[in-house]
């Protein structure tokens, strides 16, 4: 199966350059977008074949991401604040079109749209964008809190079954995943805190799989700066990825990342595996 995960940076913004020809090309099984800015009625984007759920921010044009499947999920759910209330297959489809909050009042982390997750009957699909610690690390101590959060949440998913986990998870985890890691050591996105709670994840039971399959290979980036040519001299940031349960690990058939894709900050990754 191939999945593929895309910060958009704005799905109106992507739809005018090829967007619905690269999504077409990849012909993936699922397609997980970040940073959508945009409610599904705004974006309009209705693929022939494809499933579609949508978990918006609630400010307007933030955050937000959107799941694409061709095979119909057990439930589609949004936020991280589901787990322990009832078991995920009784949560209704559609259930991304409920405001979480209205429900879940006490789950602090589910206003800005940022997980959606799809069971299946063997797995879990779960599409995240990790807030942004943001300069001045002004949002460094949220981050941590969420970075908790979301471990746990994805651990007790792991407990049911096995996990995909894809998105924008807005951290260069080694010095061979950003072209000048010297030079950023306590920039966001490359703090001693955010780089320990991604290993954490990962000890936790997870296999980083681009990783995995190309532990050495060096100036192989996913986001770069909009200043000074910086795509270009390709001075970017590993940010993205396909994480899957370490029991799946030896199922994964490629593991790639789509620098060659343009029309965001960001690039195509995308993770091929038997299921």
């Amino acid at each position: 199966m191939r999945f593929v995960s895309w910060n958009v940076n704005g799905i109106r913004a992507i739809l005018g350059k090829d967007f619905a020809a690269v999504f077409a090309a990849f012909n993936a099984d699922v397609f997980c977008l970040q940073e959508t800015k945009a409610t599904r009625e705004q974006a309009r984007f209705e693929p022939d074949g494809y499933y579609a759920y949508w978990n918006s921010a609630e400010k307007k044009g933030y955050s937000g991401t959107a799941v694409f499947t061709k095979r119909e999920p057990l439930a589609a759910i949004c936020g991280i604040g589901w787990i322990g209330l009832s078991p995920l297959s009784a949560v209704p489809m559609g259930a991304c079109c409920i405001p979480v909050l209205d429900c879940l009042p006490d789950c602090e982390h589910d206003k800005e749209g940022r997980v959606i997750t799809l069971e299946y009957p063997e797995y879990f699909v779960v599409n995240v964008y990790t807030p942004n610690a943001q300069d001045g690390l002004r949002r460094l101590g949220y981050r941590e809190l969420w970075e908790d959060a979301f471990r746990d949440y994805l651990c007790e998913l792991d407990r049911i079954k096995p996990v995909l986990v894809c998105g924008d998870m807005n951290v260069a985890h080694q010095e061979i995943d950003l072209a000048h890691p010297a030079a950023n050591i306590g920039n966001p996105g490359y703090t001693p805190e955010e780089r320990a709670k991604f290993t954490a994840l990962l000890e936790s039971g997870f296999t980083d799989t681009f990783r995995m399959l190309h532990p050495n290979e060096p100036d192989r980036y996913s986001w770069w700066s909009y200043r000074s040519g910086a795509r270009e001299r390709n001075v970017g940031w590993r940010i993205d990825y396909w994480l899957c349960s370490d029991r799946l690990a030896n199922k994964i058939l490629a593991a790639d990342i789509h620098a060659e894709v343009t029309g965001s900050d960001h690039c195509p990754v995308r993770l091929e595996i038997m299921l």
